[in-house]
């Protein structure tokens, strides 16, 4: 069986010798920050969660017992306090600059939708008060995607009625977004 150097450090602290707990520190602070970093997704608070992992060991010292491997007992430590912190503490969750960014251009991209949603029910709104043929005419061109020579075929007239039909519906349309007021 491999010895447990990070028990071996931790019996040397409790005998009187400082640099055990100096030891452990530089054994385990990095893999212990990382590791409680994965429930925290934030490296600050990782670190600060850390530290107190390692106060605990300070401060409890007759709690671990030798018979587990000292990494465990320290991971378990670790792992504790970051499941309280998500507990109690993601109340006051802190996020990094790269996350306020993110959700600001999520945010953009959210409220630029909303607005072309707006201006989508204006639109459908004032096509409602059209004439059949304008509100036909123009789903089958804009809508549709259709040609003025589709578009002829499906409304059963050609395609300098469909031009003539388009350019009137358009004007209609205008008239009756600008009576609604609707600014878009």
């Amino acid at each position: 069986m491999l010895p447990d150097i990070g028990a071996d450090c931790y019996r040397r602290y409790l005998e009187g010798d400082e640099s055990g707990f100096e030891d452990i520190l530089d054994l385990y602070k990095d893999h212990l920050i990382f590791f409680i970093n994965r429930y925290v997704s934030n490296l600050s608070i990782a670190e600060e969660l850390a530290e107190d992992a390692f106060l605990e060991l300070l401060i409890h010292k007759n709690r671990y017992n030798f018979k587990t491997s000292f990494k465990t007992y320290l991971f378990t430590i670790g792992r504790n306090k970051a499941i309280d912190y998500a507990r109690r503490g993601s109340r006051y969750k802190f996020i990094d600059i790269d996350e306020v960014v993110e959700k600001s251009e999520s945010y953009i991209q959210v409220e630029e939708k909303l607005l072309v949603d707006e201006r989508k029910r204006v639109v459908n709104e004032a096509l409602g008060s059209l004439k059949e043929n304008y509100r036909a005419v123009l789903h089958l061109v804009y809508y549709e995607e259709l040609s003025y020579e589709e578009a002829a075929k499906v409304m059963k007239k050609n395609r300098k009625q469909i031009e003539n039909l388009v350019y009137r519906a358009r004007k209609a349309l205008r008239e009756v977004l600008e009576k609604g007021n609707y600014d878009l």
